[in-house]
């Protein structure tokens, strides 16, 4: 009797709850009865259009063009890398043509309302805070792979090497620009600070591609990879050393506020090196076990990371020396850097970095070189960038005592910018050092010495490395 009388309640009151929604939705039909009358009249190829600019109108929102962007970037960085690799050169070069092809030297000239609809102004804000992050990372992971006791070790040839390579192409530029300064420098923007910049830019090495480079042509366990590796590393950290200089000459407006950023970036890395890393070593050395890596010191390692990238952009030195800072005074633990470069390459290089190339492609306008002239000056740009790199690495290695081939190698690999020219360029773009024009003249040379590499290695090879 209980389970008859159970099932004639649920039944009861759910018609009743059903009549009552039943009641509602009959009145409630009366209020929209003049609606209705509309969208009749409308006819039913209405409901098409209005779908269709609903669709359009959520297209067009910020969420929508930032996961389009990304969508592009990404599919077309992995097309443009997969072509570069078979034809021989670093996947990279291909990523940062790829980001020039988006951008309006290509993809704006041919479809130019595709390129404003996928990178509209307002969207560029977004998108350069995204690539910022991934430059963090990325930088990050450049830190950690510079090995301090190798530069110990082996600092005799490298450093003579390595300092040459530096101050030649560095004087070379600062010449360069005393010519371009009059035409092509921004308003308001001091000479010292130009020079200075343009040296920089004409004295960079990218060292994670020269480490890929010999990484895939096996030459890491050989004597002139190691060297070349050193010399890179030791190029790295000075460059690193004269941009912080540079910026903050550049950001101060006066002498004495540089030399007090100066001051306090030199002190901000002898805390690093002697509290920070000591203290991190302490901590992964009690609480690191081999092949694991707890969510908790990935955590400690994230925050240092972003707390060191926000002292250095507060102090006035860019974010992403913070972050090189932070990758060099990790716990030199091999097992240890290598879970951190795991946890964190794969993301920045297949995500986050290649917003950075797409980005750096919008500012690319190969247009504006409308000039014969304007490839002149392009012309002398490269033709400075080359003899300084490779012409003074190749003639320090020769003094050193290394054979022709060796110092071709060396020369060769020295001269390959890549990614980090395009990090300089950008951070002198935001500053207001360099113009639209000097910034795409300084892309072309990035990708032309990067590409050089792989052609001249091939060339030693096939008449017998000498080491």
């Amino acid at each position: 009797m209980r389970k008859y009388r159970n099932i004639l309640f649920y039944v009861l009151v759910t018609a009743s709850l059903l009549f009552v929604m039943y009641k509602i939705a009959g009145e409630g039909k009366l209020l929209e009865t003049s609606k209705i009358m509309r969208l009749n009249t409308a006819g039913v190829s209405r409901f098409g259009g209005i779908f269709s600019q609903r669709i359009v109108q959520n297209a067009t929102g910020s969420l929508s063009i930032l996961l389009l962007q990304i969508i592009a970037i990404i599919f077309t960085a992995r097309v443009f890398g997969f072509l570069f690799r078979k034809i021989g050169q670093p996947a990279v070069i291909g990523e940062i043509a790829a980001g020039i092809f988006l951008g309006p030297s290509l993809l704006g000239l041919a479809f130019p309302s595709c390129n404003a609809f996928l990178f509209p102004q307002n969207s560029l804000g977004t998108l350069q805070l995204f690539s910022q992050l991934g430059l963090i990372l990325f930088m990050f992971v450049v830190g950690m792979e510079v090995d301090l006791k190798i530069l110990k070790s082996k600092a005799g040839n490298a450093i003579i090497i390595s300092h040459a390579s530096i101050i030649i192409p560095y004087t070379m530029g600062m010449g360069l620009a005393y010519f371009l300064y009059k035409k092509y420098a921004p308003a308001n923007t001091d000479f010292l600070s130009f020079s200075l910049f343009i040296g920089i830019a004409t004295s960079i090495t990218a060292f994670p591609v020269l480490a890929r480079i010999i990484k895939e042509r096996n030459m890491g366990s050989t004597r002139i990879g190691n060297l070349t590796i050193t010399c890179a590393a030791a190029d790295d950290i000075t460059a690193w050393c004269i941009l912080a200089a540079v910026i903050s000459i550049a950001k101060a407006g006066s002498a004495m506020s540089a030399l007090f950023t100066i001051a306090l970036s030199i002190l901000y890395v002898i805390g690093m090196f002697k509290i920070v890393g000591p203290v991190l070593q302490k901590i992964t050395s009690k609480w690191f076990h081999k092949e694991t890596l707890t969510v908790n010191m990935l955590a400690l390692i994230i925050g240092i990371l972003l707390v060191s990238s926000l002292i250095t952009e507060l102090i006035g030195i860019h974010a992403l020396l913070g972050a090189f800072l932070a990758g060099v005074i990790m716990p030199a633990t091999n097992s240890f850097r290598r879970l951190l470069i795991e946890r964190t390459e794969y993301i920045s290089i297949t995500l986050l970095l290649p917003l950075f190339f797409a980005f750096s492609g919008l500012r690319t306008q190969i247009g504006l070189l409308n000039t014969m002239n304007a490839w002149m000056v392009c012309g002398a740009i490269l033709i400075v960038a080359i003899a300084g790199k490779f012409g003074g690495s190749f003639f320090a290695a020769k003094f050193a005592g290394e054979s022709w081939k060796d110092s071709v190698i060396i020369g060769a690999l020295i001269n390959t910018r890549g990614l980090m020219e395009l990090v300089v360029l950008n951070i002198g773009y935001d500053l207001r050092i360099i113009s639209s024009e000097i910034f795409t003249m300084m892309v072309i040379m990035a990708l032309v010495t990067t590409c050089m590499t792989g052609p001249i290695l091939n060339l030693m090879k096939a008449h017998g490395v000498g080491s």
